[in-house]
């Protein structure tokens, strides 16, 4: 996850992943991952909420790449 981070960043993405514990308690979905930055226009972002973070990456990494970002496997 450290290399898919550091190749967006490179890119000029500003990736944030969060736990929420409030969410974890209650069962929901506790784990946010949101992408944003000058390589999307208009101040578009790529979001997700999932329960756990493969989950966020397997939501959000195909759309990131759609979008033109090159993400190692």
């Amino acid at each position: 996850m450290v290399r898919v981070m550091e190749a967006l960043a490179a890119q000029g993405v500003t990736v944030l992943f969060k736990a929420d514990a409030e969410r974890m308690r209650d069962g929901a979905r506790p784990w946010t991952f949101v992408a944003s930055g000058d390589p999307f226009h208009e101040d578009l972002l790529v979001r997700t909420d999932a329960a756990t973070v493969e989950a966020c990456l397997e939501v959000c990494l195909p759309e990131l790449r759609e979008r033109g970002l090159v993400i190692p496997e």
